[in-house]
């Protein structure tokens, strides 16, 4: 049962918190700046409010998941350090003496509560609205990028993934007394996923006896990691997979398996909207939806700034309908002219080669026809036929026995000359630079807020990490902002 109202906290210690939560505290500001009780009217249908006992406020619990990635720890770690931490206790609207949480109900939370919520678009929402009434945002225009994030399981064998973090475990533990290698059990030297499980076991029996030993935060931090994962990940450990990840590519040479998160930013560095995918999608196809979504958050949206995946025909004629300035360049394998089968290959501009739909990049391109003469030109994109042969979907691509397989593009620039007169115009050029704002975005989610690696598996997962990541980075910045005002 959840109660209807915040109960008044009534605590003679109270007093503690005008002495060591300065006015200047990160999350003394936090809690001035937003009014969380727009948590509630989100979450209050997912509670009972006549039946059973009562519930852990949901401000309370969504203020510690807030924690989580503003420090970027584990459940355990972030529940502990609210013990202590008078700041996280005072943020969580806690009496100094008041008890925590456990922190198994954290993941209750997410599962149970979180469930059907919109999270990702509720928080930017929020924070855009703030933006605003504080008059913060006041360009016109979005910069648009896409950020990837690896799969924590990262195609990973099971055993591959116990013996990275008992390693660091390890060397985490070595760093403080060099002397535990004798005392540690010997390490596993068989494939069998169990018997790796049962050495990680032994090892964490070990240094949990050691009471001096886990009190290092290094320590206790990959300590609790490896049991999280021993534990409460060994059904998704025996699986070793991550059903909704796929393979992107970051380069011609490079690619990843995981998700891709599509921003959308003001240019005084908020971000208004975003759209979190599996790793294999095309940037260019996210533009609408991060210009409507950022319209519905209240941003005015004149001008939309991007790369060469943005330029698209389809996203030319977009927002030409809805008049709104394209700062992208074009880019002529991409952009210009007709091409067969758009749905069944798409255009990856980091590695500046076509992928089909089963996710198989072309190996080498080629152009053909007279030089200088756009028109009759055609760029041709090779795959390797090895992988057609066995492709699940070479029905109607692939010719049995054929020793090669191709995709060609016409172009044709005659189609883009209003795009390419603007690509030279003053605006453009100058609007272009704002460009690499994003770019330091997309750092400091991966850097400072573990936005590198999913923290589960699954797209509900990940868009669960981005919306608290994006609502971290976007308050941050609001607070910075306000204090240059």
């Amino acid at each position: 049962m959840i109660p209807n109202q915040q109960s008044m906290i009534f605590s003679p210690y109270m007093g503690i918190y005008d002495l060591v939560v300065l006015k200047d505290n990160l999350l003394r500001k936090l809690n001035d700046l937003v009014d969380f009780s727009f948590v509630y009217d989100e979450l209050k249908d997912k509670y009972c409010h006549d039946n059973g006992r009562n519930a852990i406020d949901p401000i309370r619990m969504f203020k510690y998941l807030l924690l989580k990635t503003i420090y970027d720890l584990s459940d355990v770690d972030i529940v502990d350090r609210s013990i202590y931490d008078m700041s996280f206790k005072y943020f969580l609207t806690m009496a100094p003496e008041e008890p925590v949480i456990e922190p198994s109900s954290l993941t209750k939370f997410r599962k149970l509560r979180l469930k059907d919520v919109n999270l990702l678009d509720m928080l930017i929402n929020k924070t855009v609205e703030i933006a605003i009434e504080k008059e913060i945002i006041k360009s016109k225009s979005i910069i648009v990028d896409a950020t990837h994030t690896k799969s924590r399981y990262n195609q990973m064998l099971p055993r591959e993934i116990l013996l990275n973090r008992s390693k660091k475990l390890r060397k985490a533990i070595y760093q403080i007394d060099e002397s535990m290698k004798s005392k540690f059990p010997a390490k596993n030297t068989t494939d069998v996923l169990e018997d790796e499980i049962g050495y990680c076991q032994k090892l964490i029996d070990v240094i949990e006896k050691d009471e001096t030993l886990i009190q290092y935060p290094k320590v206790k931090e990959q300590l609790n990691l490896l049991k999280e994962t021993v534990s409460d990940d060994i059904e998704q450990l025996q699986s070793s997979e991550d059903k909704d990840a796929k393979v992107g590519h970051k380069t011609a040479d490079s690619s990843f398996f995981g998700y891709k998160t599509h921003i959308a930013m003001s240019e005084e560095r908020i971000i208004t909207a975003a759209t979190v995918t599996t790793g294999e999608k095309n940037d260019g196809k996210q533009l609408e939806t991060l210009i409507e979504k950022s319209i519905q958050a209240g941003m005015e949206v004149e001008t939309v700034i991007g790369d060469a995946a943005y330029s698209e025909k389809g996203n030319i004629e977009y927002t030409k309908e809805n008049e709104i300035k394209l700062v992208a360049k074009l880019n002529p394998s991409v952009t210009q002219g007709f091409r067969k089968k758009e749905d069944e290959f798409e255009f990856n501009k980091d590695a500046g080669m076509y992928v089909c739909k089963a996710g198989h990049m072309a190996i080498r391109k080629a152009r053909q026809g007279k030089k200088g003469v756009a028109a009759n030109q055609v760029d041709t994109y090779y795959f390797d036929v090895e992988k057609c042969k066995n492709c699940p979907f070479k029905d109607g691509c692939y010719k049995e026995g054929a020793k090669s397989k191709t995709y060609s593009v016409t172009i044709k620039s005659n189609i883009h000359t209003e795009q390419e007169t603007f690509q030279e115009s003053d605006y453009f050029k100058g609007k272009s630079k704002e460009r690499y704002k994003i770019e330091a975005k997309n750092s400091e989610l991966k850097h400072r807020h573990g936005y590198n690696v999913a923290k589960s598996s699954g797209l509900v997962g990940m868009q669960l990490q981005g919306a608290m990541a994006i609502f971290t980075v976007n308050l941050k910045r609001i607070l910075k902002l306000i204090d240059q005002i």
